[in-house]
């Protein structure tokens, strides 16, 4: 770890450093620690950039350096044809005409002039169009506000103004606007308006929660048994989350009876406090009803190996925004939202709630069973391991 003066401000090569190691999946703690500042710096960066990876300021191969504009000065003072400057440069003709004739002319040309004008023109950031044109910004705002996505709004605008380029933009446009706050271009609120509903922009490489948890086992190498549902004792597991995500309750559900067990995490829903009534909960089960239990790769899941252990049940991992991998995992909570709506606080209700919900759960007839209930199937299950 580099060693910072307490309070040092970010340098440029250090908000590049960041941006590159964001774009690799690192934490932010893992990028903090390589920097050699606080995870609030790190948060606060992308806060201003819109979660995206700070730009570097490279100059492409197709611009003129420095190095060049000083042989052209020199090959003008000469009275070398552009033709002559441009085969010593490997450049085209043209390139070397036009730029000599944005910098005044063969008289008055100077590399650090042209140079410097380069440098201001290529200065970022400017003005955004969704800033310096009202009405464009006005109709975008309303579209917006319609719930169109940007996509649909770049488009249609070239439709319905097909003689006026001041009222087209393109839908990347309109995304910088909503997510970065220096463009100041659009107004934050309206990112509510999106599909996603966020605040911030994710890197496209950006996977929640993948390549984060040790010795993960992907759903890939399950036995085949528990995708038929034949063998009993295969689980799915997930979290349903209370309001702001501040409390949380376990939900595991048996694939072939679909019978529900919910746990109480009144200490969070951090690794140790999960693996602790995860275990909790499957030490009481026969040894034929441990066989796995496949979860989501949440960081709630990290001491996975450590449950493993203490359990005797093998864990596997569905693959990112896969959540059909899971599908009787996603129906039970579906089912719990009856009793646990969304934006209420989940530590309100005991163990003794929750054992009240999963019997009331377990004891409904369900169409996939064949109208038979959870509890009965569960029950027949246990006979026949006994």
């Amino acid at each position: 770890m580099r060693q910072r003066e307490k309070y040092g401000r970010l340098s440029e090569a250090d908000r590049l450093e960041i941006g590159d190691r964001i774009k690799n999946g690192q934490t932010h703690a893992e990028i903090a620690a390589a920097v050699g500042c606080s995870t609030k710096s790190v948060q606060r960066l992308l806060i201003r950039t819109g979660g995206l990876a700070p730009r570097g300021r490279n100059r492409s191969p197709h611009h003129l350096t420095v190095a060049e504009r000083e042989e052209i000065s020199r090959g003008l003072k000469a009275g070398d044809s552009y033709r002559l400057i441009a085969g010593r440069l490997g450049r085209a003709p043209s390139t070397i005409s036009r730029e000599v004739a944005a910098n005044g002319s063969r008289e008055r040309y100077r590399a650090w002039r042209a140079e410097r004008r380069a440098s201001g023109k290529a200065r970022r950031p400017k003005v955004a169009k969704l800033a310096r044109c009202p009405r464009l910004r006005r109709k975008v705002e309303r579209l917006l506000a319609e719930r169109w996505s940007p996509r649909q709004i770049a488009h249609r605008l070239r439709l319905d103004h097909p003689s006026d380029p001041e009222m087209r933009v393109s839908h990347e446009t309109i995304y910088q606007s909503l997510y970065v706050q220096t463009r100041g271009a659009l107004r934050k609120e309206l990112t509510a308006y999106l599909r996603t509903g966020r605040t911030r922009r994710r890197s496209p490489r950006h996977r929640p929660g993948e390549g984060r948890l040790k010795g993960m086992v992907s759903i890939s190498e399950r036995p085949a048994e528990a995708a038929d549902r034949a063998v009993p004792g295969h689980w799915e597991g997930d979290l349903i989350l209370g309001k702001l995500g501040r409390s949380a309750l376990g939900v595991l559900v048996e694939r072939r009876s679909r019978y529900v067990l919910l746990l109480h995490l009144p200490g969070g829903r951090t690794a140790p406090h999960v693996r602790r009534a995860l275990v909790e909960q499957m030490v009481t089960l026969p040894d034929q009803l441990k066989r796995s239990l496949t979860w989501d790769q949440g960081k709630e899941m990290a001491e996975h190996v450590r449950f493993s252990i203490e359990s005797g049940v093998s864990v596997y991992f569905c693959d990112p925004r896969s959540p059909w991998q899971r599908g009787t995992s996603e129906n039970t909570n579906g089912l719990l939202r009856q009793y646990f709506p969304k934006g209420t606080d989940l530590s309100a209700h005991s163990q003794d709630d929750l054992n009240a919900v999963a019997r009331q759960l377990n004891g409904r007839p369900r169409q996939t069973l064949d109208w038979l209930k959870p509890c009965e199937v569960f029950a027949g299950t246990v006979a026949l391991t006994a």
